[in-house]
């Protein structure tokens, strides 16, 4: 089965005999039981609940996993995963990451007792370098958010396999529908499922996913003790919302790459960063991993005052954070995602006053631009 064939039906367990095409909303916290010492297989909702379960197979199918767990949101998500380690252990960490994700690893993990290493991920070479005694973990964003480095997750792959640590890939820029970690050998996959998996800007939700039963058991442990699970309506809405991923995401990456050409020639844009055009430097790598480039795309203006003014002045194209979604949107990262980032780690990034982030959405591409034209010229 196709992978847009599994973005419909990938979950095949049926759960009423009314013959509904959708899968129904199991809108219940508990269950009752048949009997003492007997369950239908559902016993409460934090455990376990069947709409929950579809979209968990679902993802499960799609990534190749073993299992995943669908979470309240993206950043629950990867509080979870972090939960599989104790203080004193050190994590290898992109040093590029969304804004929230820095923010928990320096806040609350670090509060913990575990330590991370931010690195330049792309790079093998400072992985090498970061690795201690006690290192238990890569945690990998790749394309990163938001200047779209792009990691090799084969060769990351090799270098944890051997020190047998774990590797983890949070892949919500791309979604299994164009990148597949798991079969390169990552070990968890991380979604912010709010953003191209549910696709249309209406709920939060995260998942892990993993190609590891022992991994799937601790997982579990933790999703049933801390309880941060997804509720049943908007497990429904990610089911709705893969129905089309496909084909989003397929219509996005072709606009994207309209709009990065377009941004290229523009005399008020400095830099585009964009995996999709064939000066990024990780163009190549990208087709040996990833099936498609995406629609995320960076780019640096001549300065401030041109930023402020896009941002003031677009009308179509709404100034929002978040991403995915058919609508498209434009970030600042420098006061928004990446607002709780120290200023001098920001600018080592790239992450200035000058540096705008777009999520193309499915409007049409040449009103996109007749947008950020007037935008750029008010």
């Amino acid at each position: 089965m196709k992978i847009t064939t599994k973005c419909i039906h990938g979950s095949s367990k049926k759960y009423d005999t009314t013959g509904a095409v959708s899968v129904p909303i199991f809108q219940t916290a508990t269950f009752t039981h048949p009997g003492v010492e007997q369950s239908t297989g559902y016993d409460y909702s934090r455990l376990q609940n069947p709409t929950r379960e579809h979209l968990e197979n679902l993802l499960a199918t799609l990534e190749g996993g073993v299992d995943a767990l669908a979470f309240s949101s993206g950043m629950s998500a990867t509080s979870a995963f972090m939960e599989m380690f104790s203080p004193g252990d050190h994590i290898i960490a992109s040093d590029d990451l969304y804004g929230g994700s820095i923010r928990l690893f320096e806040h609350i993990s670090g509060k913990n007792g575990i330590l991370v290493s931010f690195v330049n991920t792309s790079d093998i070479k400072q992985i090498e370098n970061a690795m201690r005694l006690q290192t238990k973990a890569v945690f990998v964003e790749t394309p990163t958010n938001p200047m779209l480095q792009v990691a090799d997750i084969a060769a990351v792959a090799r270098f944890a396999s051997a020190h047998g640590i774990l590797f983890a890939v949070d892949n919500t820029f791309l979604t299994p529908y164009f990148q597949q970690p798991l079969a390169l050998g990552a070990d968890v996959v991380i979604h912010s499922g709010t953003k191209y998996l549910g696709g249309h800007n209406d709920t939060l939700a995260g998942f892990l996913v993993t190609s590891r039963n022992d991994i799937s058991e601790k997982l579990r442990f933790i999703q049933k003790t801390t309880g941060a699970c997804l509720s049943p309506f908007d497990s429904w809405l990610l089911i709705r919302g893969i129905k089309t991923l496909a084909v989003r995401l397929r219509q996005q990456e072709k606009t994207a790459l309209l709009l990065a050409k377009w941004l290229q020639s523009h005399p008020r844009v400095k830099a585009v960063h964009y995996i999709g055009l064939d000066s990024h430097p990780s163009y190549e790598l990208s087709k040996t991993q990833a099936s498609g480039f995406g629609g995320m795309i960076s780019f640096n203006v001549e300065n401030e005052a041109i930023a402020r003014q896009i941002l003031e002045n677009v009308c179509l194209i709404g100034y929002a954070e978040s991403l995915g979604g058919v609508e498209t949107l434009i970030t600042y990262p420098y006061l928004q995602t990446h607002a709780d980032v120290p200023e001098e780690q920001r600018r080592a990034k790239g992450i200035n006053k000058t540096l705008l982030r777009l999520s193309v959405g499915l409007e049409d591409a040449n009103d996109l631009i007749e947008d950020l034209d007037k935008a750029f010229s008010p």
